[in-house]
């Protein structure tokens, strides 16, 4: 699948990283499906990932995959923690890059907001499940939690290298990017956060301290990840909470993390406060991806409440962002990169098998 373009459309126009070019700027962002069983990806994910590869978009990331087995949100998340994973991964990547766009995966461990049941049934916190639940502090995200046990020095030390074997498994399936989930409250997070982090030792106290086990990660993962291929990550920009995580501290994260080989950071926000107060509208954490952007230097990619082709449009003219990625946008529609496409004049070269409806 290729694009013509028959206008300047900067939406449209190919992004170069390392030694991958996205044939566009549109992403698909990484959507917990809650079908997976033991972690096992199944037909449910290759055709809903395959239908967003076939509708345009240049990068599709597979869902928060857990990088062990209490690292799960639900106990129907997918994983990729064990080499069966790997190679059920294997033709959903295979798959996407056949359509030409680029694989992706996010790796994840949910933390202390870990093992709750799926969002259809209500997504609370299930007991009974037997499942080590960990954080940086023993802190529960809400009275309702279970409370985490504190995690050790060797504890963490483990949690680094499951990433690490992670993202080679990931590398073994056929992916070409991943991205590491320092988003939303889960484990990463909720280090860096002094919301979460109450610990005293290496781990926690000042910024360098909270954000050391993100650093370990992503050089980890660097260990086995090819110079050739991207590394993302996924950032909660701000807590939305005072004294808690912000974006003078998510830009300072970036640049640490972009000498250590990350290349582009996915804005979200979030995620460690239940009572945090969030401005939620279209475009609205937007700021987030054009303020770390110009004041780091790295690559940023645009989340939330993305929907309109003139908005998406105006995002990468602008320069406030290198790439946006849809998400509830693209479950309602996976053909959205064709539709935006046509209204900004970009034509699209369609699979032989849908040309003549296209």
């Amino acid at each position: 699948m290729k694009f013509e373009q028959e206008t300047m459309s900067e939406l449209f126009s190919p992004l170069k990283i390392r030694d991958l070019t996205f044939r566009n700027r549109i992403g698909v962002s990484p959507m917990c499906m809650y079908s997976a069983e033991d972690g096992l990806p199944n037909e449910w994910h290759l055709v809903h990932l395959g239908s967003r590869a076939v509708g345009g978009a240049a990068l599709v990331m597979a869902e928060a995959s857990s990088v062990t087995p209490n690292g799960r949100i639900s106990p129907s998340d997918a994983g990729i923690w064990n080499d069966d994973q790997a190679s059920a991964w294997a033709p959903v990547a295979r798959f996407i890059a056949d359509q030409g766009a680029i694989p992706a995966i996010q790796l994840a461990h949910a933390g202390r907001k870990a093992g709750t049941d799926v969002p259809w049934q209500g997504g609370k916190p299930l007991c009974g499940l037997g499942w080590d639940l960990v954080g940086p502090s023993a802190i529960p995200f809400t009275d309702s939690y279970l409370t985490p046990r504190e995690m050790s020095i060797a504890d963490i030390a483990e949690i680094v290298n499951a990433f690490r074997s992670s993202a080679k498994r990931a590398l073994d399936a056929g992916f070409q990017v991943v991205e590491i989930h320092g988003a939303h409250g889960y484990l990463l997070n909720s280090f860096v956060s002094p919301l979460a982090n109450h610990r005293t030792d290496a781990y926690g106290g000042n910024f360098k301290n909270r954000t050391r086990i993100v650093r370990d990660v992503a050089s980890a993962i660097r260990e086995v990840w090819p110079e050739s291929l991207p590394l993302f990550i996924r950032f909660s920009a701000t807590d939305w909470v005072e004294r808690g995580w912000d974006l003078e501290q998510s830009i300072q994260l970036a640049c640490d993390l972009k000498e250590l080989g990350v290349d582009l950071v996915d804005c979200s926000s979030g995620g460690n406060s239940a009572s945090a107060q969030i401005p939620v509208g279209p475009g609205y954490q937007v700021q987030f991806a054009e303020g770390i952007r110009k004041a780091s230097g790295v690559l940023t990619a645009a989340v939330g409440l993305i929907t309109d082709t003139g908005q998406a449009e105006g995002i990468i003219q602008d320069g406030q962002a290198d790439m946006v990625f849809l998400a509830r946008e693209l479950l309602r529609d996976p053909y959205w990169p064709r539709r935006a496409a046509q209204e900004l004049g970009a034509v699209i070269d369609a699979p032989n098998q849908y040309r003549r409806a296209w």
